[in-house]
């Protein structure tokens, strides 16, 4: 039985913006974000994307449940992606240490997810995000498993770290509170 999640949606996203997208569990989000990254193929329709610039990804994403590998260090999950890409190592590690120094890591970088608390591994996922220096960022309700306090100082982390690159962020929450907070269009 073919379920029809999503329906006529047109969408334009603007380069640099905090774009949010908001509503209740099982309406969507999850599903366009995945459409967004390539993760799913629309079953009808296209995402159209502007030309890429530079060597970077056009899209990262951020999951939920921070999808970090366990067996390799905080230094090691971030450079990950570039590692794959065939990025020197000298050059994928100096930008790595910038990036742990961006999202407030400095110190952890030979520890393991096992190690870290739930804050910091999300702050590792973003970092490991960045490190493909994407154009876009897509975000799938990545600080839902947090506690309040650390849902909050994670949150204007985000501010700080979007206002810092300059990056589009397409954000997934339930969270009408998290959507004001965060989005400069929800």
């Amino acid at each position: 039985e073919r379920v029809s999640a999503l329906q006529s949606i047109t969408l334009d996203v603007h380069p640099g913006e905090f774009l949010i997208f908001l509503g209740p569990s099982g309406c969507g989000k999850s599903t366009l974000l995945k459409i967004m990254a390539g993760l799913e193929a629309p079953s009808s329709g296209e995402i159209r994307y502007p030309d890429a610039i530079g060597h970077g990804k056009l899209t990262s994403m951020v999951f939920q449940d921070y999808a970090l590998f366990p067996w390799r260090t905080v230094l090691g999950n971030i450079v990950f992606g570039p590692e794959v890409r065939g990025v020197s190592r000298g050059e994928r590690e100096e930008k790595a240490q910038r990036l742990i120094d961006l999202v407030n890591l400095r110190g952890t970088e030979h520890r393991y997810p096992h190690e870290l608390s739930g804050g910091m591994r999300q702050r590792v996922a973003l970092a490991r995000a960045l490190a493909n220096d994407p154009q876009i960022l897509l975000f799938d309700e990545p600080l839902a498993a947090l506690d309040a306090m650390t849902r909050r100082v994670l949150q204007d982390e985000l501010l700080r770290i979007w206002g810092e690159t300059g990056k589009t962020f397409v954000y997934v929450t339930h969270s009408l509170q998290e959507a004001v907070l965060l989005g400069s269009r929800i």
